[in-house]
């Protein structure tokens, strides 16, 4: 059962801390260890990348598969919210994604959120045959596919919290901005404080022509954060969801310290 201290301290804190766990180059003990870790800390989100080879590194070391980890945490942890961070469209069909979401927030307690983006790492499509195209090819498909996903997410059976949430991932501001204002619950880019902040308002701006209050959008991002000062510029830039990295030797101590200063 969910830690009731835990819940509280969550509730007193200025921001949210998250912390998306790279499952690559490392062991599945390791890993496992990293995401209970973490959510003993008591962290808001846990969450893994959908790629099939590692970013960085080894380029043919070990890598584990996103969904099926995200499976496993779900029994294994007690984090508010889990996903992944984010699952390319391209790589299955819109309402298998939708059937394998619904599945895992059964598991989680209603605790999933459906993180999607346009997709990026070429050698994922070219090694498992998906075609990779144009930047445009993929944010059509992406368009195309968000509201096959929320169609077949009505039909399934709700988690214990109600229809998950979407979470949307990138900072296209033509195409993949609008997306957000039109189907997210979340957002979530990269970048630093100013450009992110200048999205931000890009965002608001198309919220406001569709008529939907920005504010019904959470506002996350990946950041590299060390020092109070860091804290303090993405909070101007009305970031209210940190999602910090974590890779192996999955050192806790700097998510640690951001937990501390999210209760500041």
């Amino acid at each position: 059962m969910p830690d009731a201290h835990a819940a509280t301290e969550r509730e007193r804190r200025r921001f949210k801390v998250g912390v998306t766990i790279h499952p690559q180059q490392c062991t599945i003990t390791e890993l496992r260890d990293a995401w209970r870790r973490a959510d003993a800390l008591g962290v808001d989100s846990i969450w893994f990348w959908d790629h099939f080879f590692p970013l960085y590194g080894d380029p043919e070391g070990n890598q584990f598969e996103c969904w099926s980890l995200l499976a496993a945490a779900a029994v294994d942890t007690h984090a508010p919210q889990i996903g992944p961070m984010v699952s390319a469209i391209g790589y299955r069909n819109p309402d298998l994604i939708a059937y394998m979401a619904g599945t895992i927030d059964q598991l989680s307690g209603g605790r999933f959120v459906l993180g999607l983006g346009a997709g990026w790492f070429e050698r994922d499509y070219d090694e498992y045959g998906y075609e990779f195209g144009e930047a445009r090819d993929r944010l059509r498909t992406l368009k195309a596919a968000l509201p096959r996903i929320k169609e077949r997410i009505a039909k399934l059976k709700p988690g214990p919290a109600g229809p998950m949430p979407i979470l949307i991932g990138g900072g296209g501001e033509k195409v993949t901005l609008r997306l957000v204002a039109e189907h997210a619950q979340m957002w979530n880019a990269l970048g630093d404080p100013d450009e992110y902040a200048r999205k931000s308002e890009i965002l608001d701006g198309y919220c406001r022509d569709i008529g939907r209050d920005p504010r019904e959008i959470e506002r996350t991002a990946n950041v590299s954060v060390r020092t109070e000062k860091d804290v303090e510029a993405w909070l101007e830039a009305g970031l209210q969801h940190f999602v910090l990295r974590l890779a192996k030797p999955f050192d806790t101590r700097l998510l640690e310290r951001i937990l501390k200063a999210a209760r500041a």
